[in-house]
């Protein structure tokens, strides 16, 4: 497959692919979107890969743009849908995963790297042990829908040893549900997709905090009823 260039998509099918809200041209000159774009149009879907690695392990390069960008490419036709979603998936638990071991083999001294006390600080560590010990994995399934939360959650649930399988899972399963729905959305609605992900990611957020809420009462109901029975 030919290499290729935001702008030259861009050109060859302006209906199909739009880098900016509201159906502008694309405008990726600086920051994370421009090295989304050099990677991408660079190596395709080892770039893809790449860019979703380095956002997963706490780079300032939102996943979503990257994902977002391969459905859009897809529909274009300059990928094939049926690899770069995988792909996508695949990036996203690449970089989850190689947190969730580091902070499991150095424990709490990888705090004493300056770039690892950036993404997660020993006060907000306390805060994730004390949740993971009450709601174990679901914090996982709650923080990969939350931007600027991931990295951190997960660099802890190494740290404080949460089971790998469950981790995984927890992970595996947040990625299977977001991952498709932002890639299936640009690939279906190119020119609304950043106004329909807008809404879609509010109601994540809102179904991730009621999941959390609802284990918490269940925990709660439990406690009380294994007190009363005492």
């Amino acid at each position: 497959m030919e290499r290729f260039t935001a702008t030259e998509v861009t050109t060859t099918d302006a209906r199909s692919i739009h880098w900016a809200r509201n159906g502008a041209a694309a405008n990726l000159s600086g920051g994370p979107k421009h090295l989304v774009q050099t990677l991408v149009g660079q190596f395709t879907y080892a770039g893809i890969f790449a860019a979703l690695l380095l956002s997963s392990l706490g780079v300032p390069l939102p996943e979503e743009v990257t994902i977002v960008s391969a459905g859009l490419l897809s529909h274009a036709g300059v990928v094939r849908w049926w690899l770069a979603l995988p792909v996508c998936i695949a990036g996203v638990l690449s970089g989850d995963i190689v947190l969730y071991w580091a902070g499991r083999r150095w424990g709490p001294r990888i705090l004493d790297w300056r770039p690892a006390r950036r993404v997660l600080s020993p006060e907000r560590l306390a805060e994730f042990e004390a949740a993971y010990r009450r709601r174990g994995a679901v914090i996982v399934f709650g923080a990969r829908h939350v931007m600027g939360l991931r990295a951190a959650a997960f660099l802890a649930a190494g740290v404080v040893r949460v089971s790998f399988p469950r981790f995984l899972a927890a992970d595996a399963a947040a990625a299977l549900l977001g991952v498709p729905v932002s890639f299936t959305l640009a690939f279906l609605f190119s020119s609304q997709v950043w106004r329909i992900l807008d809404d879609v990611r509010r109601v994540e957020r809102w179904a991730a905090l009621a999941a959390l809420v609802a284990v918490a009462v269940w925990l709660g109901v439990r406690q009380y009823r294994a007190l009363r029975r005492r």
